[in-house]
C-alpha cells in the first residue's frame, strides 16, 4: 500500500453480495483509507438466494431477512443505506445521489441487475417482480392465499417461484414465449425433458405462446386464451442496473453492462486508469479461458469478483502496480432448486461445443457435459453433485478427457481425465 492511500476514500455503490464483498475484501486485503458502502434499499445488506426459497415461503426463522453476518462497524466500513445514486461526474470524481453529491477517490460499481418488466403491466394490480426483500415479503401472503398464479417466463426465477407456489398449494400456470423452458440458458434438447418436472409438480407449463396483455384478474395470451389470475409473477430476465451511468463517460455495452477489462477496471472516457472498477451482475469482462466477453448474473460471480477488485485497487499504489495486479477469469458456477431437484451448472458452453449425456434425463439424476477441443467446457448436473465437483476441477485445470468415459455415468467423471 502507499501512504497516499491512507487519505483516499473508496466508495462502493450497491449493497448486494458484490458490493458487500468488495468492501469486506478491501479491508481484508489491507486498504488503509476509508471505505463507504452506499445502498439504495433501506434494509441492512442481505443475501438474495433465500428470497425465492425460505423467505418467500415464510418458514420460521428462515423467513427473516437473510442478513450478512458481517461486523461492518468493526471493519471500519461506513454504511449509507436508503440512498439512491442517480448519476456520475467522473471528471470531478463525484457521485450524484438523491441526498446530495458524494466524493470518491476510487469507485467500485456494484449495482447489480434489475428485473425486466413486462410492457403494459406496470401499475396493474396483482403484478409482481421478485428481486428484493420487499418483493419477497409482498409475495408471501400471495402464496399463503393459495390462489391462481400465472408466472410469465420459464427461466430460473420463474421455475423457482413456481416451485414455491406449488409447495404452498397454489394453482400455477407458467407461460413461456419460447418453445422450451430456460430459453437462452440451455439448448432445447437439454431443457425439453424438464417440461415433465412441471407436470409432476402439478403446475401447467405453456410454451410457444406470448403474453398479449396483463389485466386485472387475468392474463391474455397471443393465441386468444385468457388465464384467470389472482396474481402474476413476471420473470422474463434481468438487465444490468446501470442507467444511472449513461452519459457519464463510463463505457457500457449493448447489453447495458459496464465494459470492464480483465482486471475489472471500467473504461471512463476511454481510459482504464480512472480508478473506477465494476463487479458482479452489472459488469461484463473478457474471458481468456472461453475466448469471449462474459456477463454473469449469478451469486458466485458476485462472491468471487470482489477479491480481484480489492487486489487490483491496492496494487494501484505500488511502484509496479500492473505486475502486482491480477486477472479475473473464473469458471462460472450457479445452482437452482426446482421441483424437488438440485440443479447445478459450471463452466460456459457455446453452440459449437459437443454435447455428451451422462445418464438418461428420464431418470432422477443425470448430467450433461459440453466438450471443446477434447476438454470439458461446461457441465450441467441434476442431482449429481459428485459430477459437478469433479467436472469443476477438470474445467479449472483444462484437463484433456476421454469422450467415451465422459459419457459413461457408471464411471466417476474424474476417471475420464487423460
Amino acid at each position: 500500500m502507499s501512504d497516499g492511500q491512507k487519505q483516499q476514500r473508496v466508495v462502493v455503490v450497491g449493497a448486494g453480495m458484490a458490493g458487500v464483498q468488495a468492501a469486506v475484501q478491501l479491508r481484508e486485503q489491507g486498504w488503509p483509507g476509508s471505505v463507504r458502502l452506499v445502498g439504495a434499499e433501506p434494509h441492512a445488506p442481505y443475501d438474495r438466494p433465500p428470497l425465492s426459497k425460505a423467505v418467500l415461503l415464510g418458514k420460521g426463522e428462515e423467513a427473516q431477512a437473510p442478513l450478512f453476518d458481517i461486523d461492518f462497524a468493526g471493519l471500519g466500513i461506513e454504511l449509507e443505506l436508503g440512498r439512491t445514486v442517480t448519476g456520475l461526474r467522473a471528471d470531478e470524481r463525484l457521485l450524484v445521489t438523491d441526498a446530495g453529491p458524494v466524493h470518491y477517490d476510487r469507485l467500485v460499481v456494484a449495482t447489480g441487475a434489475e428485473p425486466v418488466g413486462l410492457p403494459g403491466s406496470e401499475g396493474v394490480p396483482g403484478v409482481h417482480l421478485l428481486r428484493t426483500l420487499d418483493d419477497a415479503r409482498r409475495l408471501r401472503p400471495v402464496l399463503a392465499a393459495r390462489g391462481r398464479i400465472v408466472v410469465v417466463g420459464a427461466g430460473w426465477i420463474g421455475a423457482e417461484f413456481a416451485t414455491a407456489a406449488r409447495e404452498r398449494g397454489c394453482e400455477v400456470t407458467v407461460v413461456e414465449a419460447a418453445a422450451t423452458p430456460l430459453p437462452g440458458a440451455l439448448p432445447p434438447q437439454v431443457t425439453e425433458p424438464m417440461r415433465d418436472w412441471y407436470a409432476e409438480a402439478g403446475a401447467t407449463l405453456r410454451t410457444g405462446v406470448a403474453v398479449e396483455a396483463v389485466e386485472r384478474g387475468g392474463v391474455l395470451l397471443a393465441d386468444g386464451t385468457r388465464l384467470a389470475a389472482d396474481a402474476v409473477l413476471v420473470g422474463i430476465g434481468a438487465r444490468p442496473a446501470t442507467d444511472w451511468l449513461r452519459g457519464s463517460g463510463v463505457e457500457l455495452g449493448p447489453d447495458g453492462a459496464v465494459v470492464a477489462d480483465a482486471r475489472l477496471r471500467a473504461s471512463v472516457f476511454g481510459s482504464h486508469a480512472s480508478g473506477v472498477y465494476a463487479v458482479g451482475d452489472c459488469a461484463s469482462f473478457p474471458s481468456a479461458r472461453y475466448g469471449e466477453r462474459l456477463l454473469i448474473h449469478h451469486w458466485d460471480n458476485a462472491l468471487q469478483g470482489p477479491r480481484t477488485v480489492a487486489v487490483n485497487l491496492l496494487a494501484e499504489g505500488h511502484a509496479d502496480g500492473e505486475a502486482d495486479s491480477v486477472v479475473y477469469d473464473p469458471v462460472p458456477y450457479f445452482w437452482s432448486e426446482q421441483f424437488g431437484r438440485f440443479v447445478q451448472y459450471v463452466g460456459h458452453h457455446g453452440p459449437g461445443d459437443e454435447l455428451v449425456w451422462r445418464g438418461s434425463p428420464d431418470g432422477a439424476a443425470w448430467t450433461v457435459c459440453w466438450l471443446r477441443e477434447g476438454r470439458l467446457a461446461a457441465l450441467l448436473a441434476v442431482g449429481r453433485p459428485r459430477d459437478l465437483a469433479q467436472g469443476r476441477k477438470l474445467i479449472q485445470q483444462r484437463t484433456a478427457v476421454d469422450r467415451t468415459l465422459v459419457g459413461d455415468a457408471a464411471v466417476a467423471l474424474k476417471q475420464a481425465a487423460r
